[in-house]
């Protein structure tokens, strides 16, 4: 094997180029995009080719002359038959030229469509999901021993108890937030005593489970995605179904059963932290006591808000984990992959939280407010 080789003869009125040698992918000069861009300089000086020295050549070296001579032939050329054809069958790829080009509004419709295929999908593996975990609670009534106690209880530490002081933090925050900026309103009206009012139903009807539901999401949901990601991508979920484990029994169920009963509690923890925070805001702005702020709750605001706070956290709490089990379980074996769908399940979950909460708000627009 010979290395390939370029000679230059000058002449009276034109540079042949002569090349010898073996243009093979293993004896070509490297980097080849040195020996490209050479190639390219004398090509464009309107050159003789000459190539009957060559030994051998193989598609790189046919390729890479015919992208030097940019993709036509050379008006002076010599070379061998077999070569030639080897060149002609490169000439005869075709070149991706890449999709052919839309007007803008084709572009939007094509991006509308994609994005409500994508709904669907994700629409239909959520179904599908939900049937599963219908399947895996009608087996384990049939066989308690086979109920993940540990996996449900450490799903319920992660989710619940893990996340009281950042919820209790944000609740307290907020009501102290609320409290203020309302107590400037109310009181130019006089009717600072509404601020109770005010506060109990935001807090504890919509504040409360939608503050939950977005700390939640962005807590527990990543991490609940970014778990089973990993597993998808060490292959453990495959080692699981190998050894005949139920992924959805082990991984799905607990995480949706831990969540669902944490939700409620912890929109109740984070309401009674609201509810706190703007008492001490309603003292501290407008010398409001504690003792007419506790009274005057329980009159103001009935325990059916109460009620319907803890159902959005029930319902909250199951969406977020399914969600987020189901972009999960969709993650491919690479990083890049686990990133994307831990980023989408994150920002799914908070929309389809504003989704529900907005249509619940409808639903129960009648209930739980007094006249």
């Amino acid at each position: 094997m010979s290395a390939a080789t370029i000679a230059t003869v000058e002449r009276a009125a034109s540079v042949q180029v002569q090349l010898a040698g073996d243009w093979t992918l293993a004896t070509m000069p490297q980097p080849i995009s040195r020996l490209e861009l050479r190639l390219r300089h004398l090509a464009a000086g309107d050159a003789d080719w000459d190539l009957r020295a060559i030994a051998r050549m193989d598609s790189a070296g046919g390729i890479l002359l015919w992208r030097a001579w940019g993709r036509r032939w050379p008006a002076s050329l010599a070379i061998s038959p077999r070569h030639r054809s080897l060149i002609e069958r490169v000439e005869a790829v075709p070149v991706d030229v890449g999709p052919p080009s839309s007007p803008g509004h084709l572009n939007a419709l094509l991006l509308l469509g994609r994005l409500v295929l994508a709904a669907i999908d994700n629409l239909a593996g959520i179904v599908a999901l939900i049937g599963q975990l219908v399947l895996d609670v009608a087996h384990l009534c049939r066989h308690p021993r086979d109920i993940p106690w540990r996996e449900f209880s450490a799903n319920l530490f992660k989710s619940g108890a893990q996340a009281l002081p950042v919820t209790a933090l944000i609740g307290f925050l907020i009501g102290v937030v609320l409290s203020y900026l309302s107590a400037l309103q109310l009181a130019t009206f006089g009717a600072d005593v509404f601020i109770v009012n005010l506060l109990g139903i935001s807090i504890v009807r919509e504040l409360g489970p939608m503050l939950v539901a977005v700390l939640v999401a962005g807590r527990s949901g990543s991490a609940m995605t970014a778990q089973i990601g990993v597993m998808r991508v060490t292959e453990e979920i495959d080692a699981l179904a190998t050894m005949g484990v139920s992924r959805s029994q082990r991984l799905v169920l607990p995480k949706v059963i831990a969540l669902s009963i944490a939700m409620p509690l912890l929109v109740v923890w984070c309401s009674a932290a609201g509810i706190i925070g703007g008492m001490v805001s309603a003292n501290l702005q407008m010398d409001l006591s504690y003792g007419f702020f506790i009274d005057t709750l329980p009159k103001v605001v009935p325990v059916s808000n109460l009620w319907i706070g803890m159902s959005k956290g029930a319902v909250f709490g199951f969406l977020i984990a399914l969600i987020a089990c189901h972009f999960g379980l969709r993650v491919k074996p690479n990083t890049e992959s686990l990133s994307s769908q831990t980023t989408t399940s994150v920002v799914t979950s908070i929309t389809v939280a504003i989704l529900v909460d907005a249509i619940a708000a409808i639903l129960t627009r009648n209930v739980g407010i007094p006249l």
